[in-house]
């Protein structure tokens, strides 16, 4: 393996620690942080900066709260960026899960994808089930006897980038499905920037989890994480101090869709 291809694989070892937390909005009983791209919700092998759920242990401890429960609510893939939602007293806890059980959230999230997209509050119906044939366990897929699944796309702008054809598109889950946004939208001929699964090429993610990822991985992907942001919560209540929270999404995304 190159120096070159060497470096793009360490990139994934170590989300930047510095700041330990993007706090959105804290009380006494909630926590909302932008989790940043490139880092994983549940604690790993790793040190107490290798997950979210260890850098807000870790928030909580220095801030003189590590006595508090905590308990997290909603999670993200590690490459998606986002809102990420933890309770701090178990009563919070159970009226948070009451509302995402009972649909009382509405989840809004902004990706990019290549591709000319059109949609205007297009609603893809796509149940959801593994995709048999392909090499990675974990792949699944749009199939007639899967789980129900369904998406509303709207296409926020179409830009062009280097000579090639990109849509910044705003989708609402109206399922909880894994994968749902990235597998619909690929189904649909517009898979996500960035995307090692559902994207041009599966085998990528193979030569990902073995840390082989090499240049041309790189200019094939064009970003090193998915560009996926989960950019706001709605909360159909009026037991929370606040009806929506919102978040930008991480630099790289943003520069993706600017410097055009």
């Amino acid at each position: 393996m190159s120096a070159d291809s060497s470096l793009i694989s360490h990139f994934y070892e170590k989300c930047p620690r510095s700041p330990l937390l993007r706090i959105l909005h804290e009380s006494d009983t909630l926590l909302f942080v932008n989790k940043p791209a490139g880092l994983v919700t549940h604690p790993t092998k790793g040190d107490e900066y290798s997950s979210l759920v260890s850098r807000v242990g870790l928030y909580l401890k220095n801030t003189g709260q590590s006595d508090c429960p905590l308990h997290l609510i909603n999670r993200l893939d590690r490459e998606t960026s986002g809102i990420v939602v933890f309770a701090k007293c178990d009563e919070t806890a159970r009226l948070l899960r009451s509302l995402w059980s009972d649909d009382k959230v509405i989840k809004t999230y902004i990706c990019i994808s290549h591709g000319n997209s059109d949609f205007s509050d297009y609603e893809f119906n796509g149940p959801l089930g593994n995709d048999e044939e392909s090499p990675v366990y974990v792949k699944d897929m749009v199939r007639p006897d899967g789980k129900m699944s369904r998406t509303t796309f709207t296409t926020i702008k179409n830009f062009l980038k280097d000579g090639c054809q990109y849509s910044l598109i705003k989708a609402v889950p109206q399922s909880g499905r894994k994968h749902q946004i990235r597998i619909h939208l690929s189904h649909l001929g517009y898979p996500i920037v960035g995307d090692k699964l559902y994207g041009k090429d599966e085998l990528c993610y193979l030569r990902f989890v073995e840390g082989k990822l090499g240049i041309d991985d790189h200019q094939q992907l064009k970003l090193f994480n998915q560009a996926l942001h989960g950019q706001s919560l709605e909360f159909i209540s009026n037991a929370l101090p606040f009806k929506k929270i919102s978040c930008d999404p991480d630099r790289e995304f943003q520069d993706f869709r600017t410097n055009i």
